[in-house]
């Protein structure tokens, strides 16, 4: 969810080789944000499923940043099919709001608040409650756009602007011409909705809550997850991470997809096989391990993806499948395989239905 933009398909700057970290296929270059894993080719894995969640077609975040977005709204889509209602939602329209509100800030602030389409996935269903949602058909563009480009616009019209008035219509008008002018109502189902109403039908404010697991603060409390991603100052409830292991697989069990977000510059992630392991796999993945690789930057808040099966490969380890967003061109068709200790390791935090959480005097168990 890094800003910064190379060319081609990788979504963010160059990231340092981790210490200690050895290839898993082949040598390649590793990167950091939305960045894609362009490695070597490897046979494909085969998998069984064990649980398999429906969820609206794959999509492409393109050069953007907005990998928070297109992963919540595809966890609750899913949620959505789950219930057997049928909806895709627009990404382009909240990335819209968050460049607006920006520029308002940056204005404001005389430029100490910077213009960014990065973020985290906690800010969506805060974004649906301040402004609303589309549906993917009311509002996408018809070409694509370079949202990083965009912000970079909105910070020059905000610098530009007399007045706050001013700034709203330039910001107004160059979104129109570069994402697509914004319907004041939408139709589902022959009912008339505003963003607002229509969000409401989609998605309760209190319906998911971020869990996280990390020991420099104290578990079963909520604190500001220091990422650099949450802007919005969200809180995040630290338990420890059997707990939240157990409780993610409960909700994918319950057909209630998760939002991941996590790290994806090891190695061993590799978006062309369309599979995420850790080097040393096997390995028991602890409490203080995990602290550790946090606390010496080794993981780090890269990505995020919906999670929204189980599975296992023919050794009989476990994973999780997870839509991303960077399109269908990999081995599983924009899908990927995650090993259930990769999850263990490099998971910064989920986002789970309310109604689906771990009891937290619940025994623990892998």
């Amino acid at each position: 969810m890094r800003n910064d933009l190379i060319y081609g398909k990788a979504k963010g700057g160059a990231k340092a080789l981790k210490a200690g970290v050895l290839l898993l296929v082949a040598a390649g270059v590793m990167l950091m944000g939305c960045g894609r894993s362009e490695k070597g080719t490897e046979a494909v894995r085969r998998f069984t499923p064990e649980v398999t969640i429906r969820t609206t077609p794959v999509k492409d975040q393109g050069r953007s940043s907005l990998c928070w977005v297109y992963a919540m709204l595809a966890t609750i889509e899913s949620e959505r099919l789950e219930r057997g209602d049928s909806v895709e939602l627009s990404p382009d329209y909240l990335a819209r709001m968050v460049l607006k509100q920006d520029a308002t800030a940056f204005y404001l602030t005389r430029g100490a608040r910077r213009v960014t389409t990065r973020g985290m996935m906690t800010m969506v269903p805060r974004l649906m409650q301040t402004y609303g949602i589309q549906t993917l058909d009311a509002y996408h563009p018809y070409e694509p756009v370079n949202y990083n480009a965009l912000a970079r616009t909105m910070m020059i019209q905000a610098r530009a602007a007399g007045s706050l008035r001013q700034l709203n219509e330039r910001v107004d008008r160059t979104m129109d011409q570069q994402i697509g002018y914004l319907p004041p109502t939408l139709y589902m189902l022959g009912m008339r909705y505003t963003p607002q109403q229509f969000a409401q039908s989609v998605c309760l404010p209190d319906e998911y809550r971020a869990l996280t697991s990390f020991t420099h603060h104290p578990f079963n409390e909520a604190f500001v997850l220091e990422s650099p991603d949450n802007r919005m100052r969200d809180l995040f409830y630290n338990i420890p991470i059997d707990r939240l292991m157990q409780t993610i697989v409960t909700a994918l069990r319950n057909g209630h997809p998760v939002c991941w977000e996590g790290d994806i510059s090891e190695a061993g992630f590799n978006f062309r096989c369309g599979v995420a392991m850790l080097q040393y796999d096997d390995q028991p993945v602890t409490q203080q391990s995990r602290q550790r690789a946090y606390e010496h930057f080794l993981t780090t808040d890269d990505h995020c993806m919906e999670l929204c099966g189980l599975a296992h490969d023919a050794n009989g380890r476990r994973f999780f499948l997870a839509k991303n967003s960077w399109g269908k061109n990999n081995a599983y068709g924009g899908m990927m395989y995650l090993s259930y200790n990769y999850v263990k390791m490099k998971t910064i935090a989920v986002m789970v239905p309310t109604d689906y959480q771990q009891n937290k005097n619940r025994p623990c168990s892998d």
